[in-house]
């Protein structure tokens, strides 16, 4: 009872404060109500942003959607009129002459139009539509031209986002199945399919396999186009991703065989391997320097900063994350948070950060709503991120000054994040029908919220009181699919739907973009919040030192629903991974020579 009251407290808050009154916790820790602090009633206000952003697209569609069925109910009605007045004589014709002399005075809606034989001397005109019944799906604007670029350049830049897909679809697969495995723990009895050593594996393949080649293959078109020169060197970036994925191959068999580096979360690969992918990182990092170092453009594009920013940063991270004096005791725990969020932060989300600022305004066509927010947002976000890993180890034995660095620095963060999520926003300003046209802007708008509240409810997890509570919890394994898939994940399927298309000629299908889109959103939705709420309620029931087997038998419900939602994004993925297929198949657009 006691866990269903605390529930239910959790869905008055979004049912409304009108609600709220419903109830409070008598079992809370001290006498004020839980939901009281400012770290939960954020989570609650940060659930709401994510949840209106959604209903916003949603009626958009459905806006589009009606509007066009109008439309095209009108343009039926008009053809049925010109097909009967053909069969008409002469003298019927002068009689509807003489009788339209009557409303001459009248607006007919189509003064704009012509009256002549429609013509496409120009070739201008793309798609013809004759079938105006209505559609399931509103039409969604495509590229009509293809890129030009250099066919070497092309192969690489699709060697990694083909790569990538691949790593994606095992990696979730690998999760689908450990998904399955919390609500049917038996499922099987092979060593090298246990939960302890296929975890990491899941883990690994999405961070180093999915996400890093996916950026870095979209890097090596962002770099040489924002410096409007050519790439350094193709044979340097073909070895880098040979080198990425053989770290990625032969770190899943070790971890598979149970060799691993048992100490660090995210850092499970052993130093071998883990110096294969520092390689290829480091090869990458030379060619994007040098590629902007003979660059034809004065400035260096701020999609640039971000992107060299989180290459030097993960190199100088790796190597210490892996130096053997920092093995042992507390040393390695601090290093550990140090690489397990810097990883995150500095890597994935900084590097991200650099691709929207290239992509966000090409897919709008418009140049982003300020230089200097961008070059605010990426020094602060310099600043406050390389010192908040500690938060991950609040209460611990950890020196208490240290932990109280990471809040501050944690708190600093919103500087940040509310300048680059204010940027991109007023970028969008005034193109918001945009986003209902197209197939790329809606990922890009839902990445834009999900880094908002992603990196906001970081913060507010950073508070002592909030960590006392959701730390061992599910709640974070919530948090982190809200950041690496929310916003990174959805972020470079947005990129690849606005890239492929320009590079091979050939866009995807809009329904097959659209299943992708809602599975990968509603699955993401139906995993976080029951792990948010079950992972609250888990870290009530140890504070209260009830036993440990209740919150586990507490959590059986939450984890079918993360089965439900992983299942979702698991399928969106399959999806995805064919149109990337769809879009290789070979070009249908006409070549535009414009470099």
């Amino acid at each position: 009872m006691k866990h269903f009251k605390t529930a239910m407290m959790f869905f008055a808050l979004l049912a409304g404060p009108s609600l709220l009154a419903l109830g409070t916790s008598k079992d809370a820790i001290t006498n004020e109500s839980l939901f009281s602090e400012g770290g939960i009633i954020g989570l609650i206000i940060l659930s709401l942003v994510v949840v209106l952003a959604l209903i916003i697209i949603l009626l958009s569609r459905i806006g589009k959607l009606t509007f066009d069925l109008a439309t095209r109910e009108t343009k039926t009605r008009q053809q049925e009129i010109d097909e009967a007045l053909e069969t008409l004589s002469e003298s019927q014709v002068d009689r509807l002459i003489s009788r339209q002399n009557y409303f001459k005075f009248r607006v007919t809606g189509d003064e704009l139009g012509g009256t002549e034989k429609p013509s496409d001397d120009r070739g201008l005109v793309s798609k013809l539509v004759k079938n105006l019944g209505p559609r399931i799906t509103a039409e969604k604007r495509k590229n009509t031209t293809q890129a030009s670029i250099e066919p070497e350049h092309r192969r690489l830049i699709l060697g990694f986002i083909v790569t990538a897909t691949f790593w994606l679809v095992f990696g979730s697969a690998i999760g689908e199945y450990l998904g399955i495995k919390f609500v049917a723990p038996e499922l099987d009895k092979v060593s090298w399919l246990s939960f302890g050593r296929l975890r990491p594996v899941h883990t690994n393949t999405v961070f180093w396999g999915w996400a890093s080649l996916g950026m870095i293959g979209l890097g090596y078109h962002v770099v040489p186009r924002t410096s409007n020169t050519n790439l350094f060197s193709y044979k340097i970036g073909w070895i880098s991703l040979i080198s990425i994925n053989l770290a990625v191959i032969l770190g899943n068999i070790c971890l598979m065989a149970g060799i691993n580096n048992g100490g660090g979360e995210y850092r499970e690969y052993i130093w071998p391997v883990a110096l294969l992918f520092a390689t290829g990182l480091a090869l990458t990092i030379y060619n994007y320097y040098q590629t902007i170092a003979k660059r034809k453009t004065t400035e260096i594009y701020v999609s640039n900063w971000y992107i060299m920013g989180a290459g030097i940063w993960t190199l100088i991270l790796v190597t210490i994350a892996y130096l053997p004096f920092y093995q042992d005791g507390l040393g390695e725990t601090i290093i550990q948070g140090y690489l397990m969020h810097q990883a995150v932060g500095m890597w994935f989300m900084t590097f991200t950060l650099g691709l929207v600022y290239y992509y966000l305004p090409r897919a709008l066509n418009k140049p982003i709503y300020s230089y200097s927010l961008g070059v605010l947002a990426f020094w602060t976000q310099m600043l406050f991120y390389t010192l908040i890993g500690t938060h991950h180890f609040l209460f611990s034995p950890v020196p208490w000054w240290l932990q109280t660095v990471a809040i501050v620095f944690s708190i600093g963060m919103f500087i940040p994040v509310t300048a680059g999520t204010a940027n991109f926003l007023l970028t969008i300003k005034g193109s918001w029908k945009m986003i209902s046209d197209s197939y790329v802007l809606p990922f890009l708008f839902i990445g834009v919220i999900f880094y908002f509240v992603g990196s906001s409810q970081g913060s507010l997890q950073a508070f002592r009181f909030t960590s006392v509570i959701w730390h061992f919890t599910d709640f974070n394994v919530a948090h982190s699919h809200i950041t690496m898939y929310g916003i990174i994940s959805i972020f470079l399927w947005g990129f690849m739907y606005y890239l492929m298309p320009t590079i091979t000629g050939r866009n995807p299908k809009e329904v097959l973009v659209g299943m992708h889109f809602w599975l990968a959103v509603i699955g993401l939705l139906l995993y976080v919040f029951p792990l948010m709420i079950g992972g609250t309620l888990k870290g009530l029931s140890w504070l209260n030192e009830e036993p440990f087997i209740s919150s586990v038998v507490l959590m059986v419900p939450y984890w079918i629903w993360r089965a439900i939602g992983g299942s979702f994004m698991f399928l969106s993925h399959i999806v995805f991974a064919y149109n990337v297929y769809y879009m290789m198949k070979g070009p249908t657009l006409k070549i535009d020579n414009v470099k």
